[in-house]
Order: C-alpha cells, then sequence, then structure tokens
C-alpha cells in the first residue's frame, strides 16, 4: 500500500526521469530515503556521462554517500531495477523498494522478494507513459540501456 510519502518520492524519482528524458538520456529516476527523509535523488546519466552503470538508482546512491546503513531506508525507483540495480539494493541490504512501474520493463522483483526485500508497484501513469514514449521514440538507445541487440 502506498502512503503519502510514497508518493511525494514517486514524483521525484518521476521528476527525475524527466530531466534526463530532456537531456537526451533514458528517463529513469531513483530516490533514496529514510523514512519521510530525502537522503538523495538521482537520474540514468548512461547518455550523458558516457558510464554504462550510471544507471537510475546507482546516481541516486553515488549521490548519498557513504552511509553507515541502508536498513532504514526506501528506494524509490520510475522503473522495475535490472540486476546489476537489483544486486546492489540487496548487496547494501536495503529492505524496500517502491517501484513505479514495472508494464515497459519487467525488472526483478522475484529475485528482491526471494532475498527479502519488500517490493512494492505502484503502477503509475506518468511514469509508464514517459517510458513508452522513450521506447518508441529511441528504440536503440532502450535497447542499449538493457543490453539487448
Amino acid at each position: 500500500m502506498l502512503t503519502d510519502t510514497d508518493r511525494k518520492f514517486l514524483r521525484i524519482a518521476y521528476d527525475e526521469a524527466l530531466a534526463g528524458f530532456n537531456e537526451g538520456g533514458c528517463p529513469i529516476g531513483s530516490v533514496l530515503a529514510r523514512g519521510d527523509v530525502l537522503v538523495s535523488q538521482g537520474r540514468n546519466q548512461r547518455v550523458q556521462r558516457g558510464d554504462p552503470i550510471a544507471h537510475g538508482e546507482m546516481d541516486a546512491l553515488r549521490k548519498a554517500g557513504r552511509q553507515k546503513t541502508y536498513r532504514d531506508t526506501t528506494l524509490y525507483t520510475s522503473l522495475s531495477p535490472c540486476m546489476m540495480c537489483a544486486g546492489t539494493i540487496v548487496q547494501f541490504a536495503i529492505p524496500r523498494v517502491v517501484i513505479a512501474e514495472n508494464t515497459t520493463f519487467g525488472g526483478n522483483e522475484a529475485f528482491l522478494t526471494e532475498r527479502g526485500v519488500e517490493v512494492i508497484v505502484a503502477d503509475d501513469a506518468d511514469c509508464i507513459a514517459l517510458m513508452t514514449r522513450f521506447i518508441q521514440e529511441k528504440p536503440e538507445l532502450w535497447a542499449e540501456d538493457i543490453a539487448e541487440d
């Protein structure tokens, strides 16, 4: 069940995704929060930085800097996490992930839940529409991002 705090941070993740789209990159945004406190926010910057691992979740975690623990945080993401990002979530023992949408890309929800992560999918219409537009307009960039030929 989504809380008002969840909705607030998902909106920030969407805004990050939209900013990435407007920069010519992949529209995936992410937020790391501790309760109702924003720790960091980021977006996919593979294109902007020429960095193959600058996914939205990775950017948000990088911007958070060193944390003594992640066990009291929630990661919000505009799109279901890929295996690299899901592995990082498990590695850092982030207990809760709120995914705006998994319609355009079914990531690794089962991988996360099997490892004890609480996963909530919001089915956010704005995130679905933005990613759908991106995939239609830039299919080659999308294929590159998800490592498909």
